[in-house]
């Protein structure tokens, strides 16, 4: 017979932070900077742990010299070709302590994977895995979490699969970092307030897409619309991604993703201001100096709303 399994699962909706007593004079004095030596491999990373998502809109070359600035991190999609990274390597060299590279599981995938990492010397080391524990004893150093949890991401619709992504995070983490090893929160996050939850959840590292989508430094054209300006977002699963890279969805599966507008930004320099700005608020109301701290001043409250919605004039 199928298992229900009736324990309770959070998502980031679901919760707000409990504020605590704080020292902090200032948002000024929260330091978001982590250094980490992996378990496996003992590289070691220094930098604020946020990710630009390995998709073919946000994870791009231009994204990686502005976020690289703020010594944010970017997963650069899969498609650029070896002369692309070596082009971008010769002109940006500062960049690429702050890049990673990414690939499929096909075997022509691992071999242009490798090519690449023989051209060019990168830091970091992010796979994608469920089996938290399983893998980092079979080598890897960071597990990447989250089934469905995605603004473009239509999994949990079309499969029914899917774990809400706070309770996924708590226990993915509690795993982790027992054998010493270290996670990626990826997907879910939709304000500056998820990317904290994200990280006071255990998470060393927090993934986003939705919330880099529609800048300047993501790939695509801007699209007026009745006076308004758009710029297309699509899951890497999505009809549109799959048209583009290998022809179309093929027989054997459905498409897991969804292609939208969304509103034109501008520079992302202005959200990444925003985002680091907020962080630094959730650390000042809970007393953490430092983000890793964080985690251990978070007491998450069960609410059944986030704020009080009005519409703007």
């Amino acid at each position: 017979m199928p298992r229900v399994d009736a324990d309770l699962k959070l998502d980031f909706k679901d919760v707000l932070f409990r504020p605590k007593r704080s020292s902090l004079k200032s948002r000024s004095e929260v330091d978001l900077q982590r250094t980490f030596t992996f378990r496996n491999s003992k590289q070691t990373y220094n930098g604020i742990p946020i990710i630009a998502a390995n998709m073919d809109t946000t994870g791009t070359f231009e994204m990686a010299q502005v976020l690289s600035k703020h010594t944010l991190f970017t997963a650069i999609q899969k498609h650029y070709s070896l002369e692309e990274w070596k082009t971008f390597a010769a002109e940006h060299p500062e960049c690429l302590e702050h890049v990673a590279a990414s690939s499929g599981s096909g075997k022509a995938d691992l071999e242009k994977l490798c090519s690449i990492l023989e051209a060019i010397p990168l830091a970091g080391n992010v796979v994608t895995g469920e089996m938290v524990e399983e893998l980092i004893l079979t080598g890897a150093d960071i597990i990447k979490v989250g089934i469905g949890p995605g603004s473009v991401c239509t999994t949990r619709i079309k499969t029914g699969v899917g774990y809400p992504q706070l309770s996924a995070v708590i226990e993915c983490a509690d795993s982790a970092h027992g054998l010493k090893g270290h996670i990626i929160s990826d997907g879910g996050c939709s304000c500056p307030g998820d990317v904290s939850k994200a990280f006071g959840a255990g998470a060393d590292f927090v993934m986003l897409g939705g919330m880099l989508a529609g800048h300047d430094q993501c790939a695509g054209d801007v699209i007026e619309k009745d006076g308004k300006k758009f710029k297309m977002f699509y899951g890497m699963s999505s009809d549109t991604a799959m048209k583009k890279y290998v022809g179309g969805v093929a027989e054997y599966r459905a498409s897991e993703g969804r292609t939208v507008q969304v509103p034109y930004k501008g520079d992302v320099e202005n959200t990444i201001r925003d985002v680091l700005g907020g962080v630094r608020s959730t650390c000042t109301y809970v007393g953490a100096a430092k983000l890793k701290e964080l985690s251990r001043r978070t007491t998450f409250i069960r609410v059944t709303q986030q704020s009080s919605q009005i519409e703007s004039c």
